[in-house]
């Protein structure tokens, strides 16, 4: 049943370097290219809650992400454990599927999984186990090197989400909340392949709803990671939960192609203090 006990990197080389050093230096590039006045934030001894930020190739929107990952450096000792959130993008289910490997692995190293997370919320709902799911899927494995670079030592709660409601998210959200050692990452592209006027608009739309913790009104169009997205907002709604946006952006600002583009975002969650 199992891929084997440690999961291999499926997209090094395409979707981020697959040279360890090169790896890095990106990675720590991206985590410092954060504006200077950012951490004026008088909220940066408080830990973010949660995160979420783009999954595409690190060219693309590694910039964005590297905003939000910034945000975890003054209590990177703190986090133990972090639950990853992402869509499926080649493989049809309904559910979250957790996956069976002990470990995740990237040309930084090895992210063990913290399989006690699975027992927690076994019996939830849609959960399941599910390695196919896991075997090819970039919304995952992009993160890791981010997280690897950020925090001390942590374990990986890895989640793909397929075709699940916002409520059975939420769920699994709610059992696994814990205390400041807990993080959650929402892996999550914006709108795909509309010309930039309409990207733009699509993805503010999709900001602000962000930013109202409003998850009914994001459609499908308007984000690949919408369910497990919908399902943390529905969450942070309910336990008033501040929101911070980071930066958004889009693939035309990379390429400079600006009739067929992808939309970026990071944001922040904080609980209430």
């Amino acid at each position: 049943m199992s891929m084997n006990s440690i999961r291999q990197p499926a997209v090094a080389g395409l979707f981020y370097p697959d040279d360890a050093g090169v790896l890095q230096n990106a990675v720590d590039e991206y985590i410092s290219l954060t504006p200077a006045n950012d951490n004026d934030s008088r909220l940066d001894s408080i830990s973010p809650k949660a995160v979420i930020v783009p999954h595409a190739g690190y060219p693309y929107s590694g910039a964005t992400a590297g905003r939000a990952f910034h945000k975890l450096l003054p209590v990177a000792d703190r986090i133990r454990r972090v639950v990853l959130l992402g869509p499926s993008h080649r493989v049809g289910f309904h559910g979250v599927a957790f996956c069976s490997s002990d470990a995740f692995r990237t040309p930084l190293g090895d992210v063990p999984v913290d399989h006690s997370a699975l027992v927690a919320i076994s019996d939830l709902p849609g959960v399941s186990i599910l390695d196919r799911a896991h075997a090819q899927e970039h919304s995952l494995e992009v993160q890791l090197p981010f997280l690897q670079s950020v925090l001390t030592d942590f374990k990986l709660v890895p989640l793909v989400v397929g075709d699940a409601d916002q409520q059975t998210v939420a769920s699994v959200i709610e059992r696994l909340w814990g205390d400041d050692h807990t993080l959650f990452v929402i892996s999550t592209d914006l709108s795909h392949f509309y010309d930039d006027n309409t990207a733009r608009q699509l993805d503010a739309q999709t900001c602000h709803s962000i930013e109202a913790l409003s998850p009914e009104s994001i459609g499908d169009e308007q984000a690949c990671g919408r369910n497990p997205m919908k399902g943390l907002l529905e969450v942070a709604r309910r336990k008033h939960m501040r929101v911070e946006t980071l930066g958004l952006c889009n693939s035309g600002d990379t390429t400079g192609d600006r009739e067929r583009v992808v939309g970026y975002g990071a944001w922040a969650l904080w609980e209430p203090a």
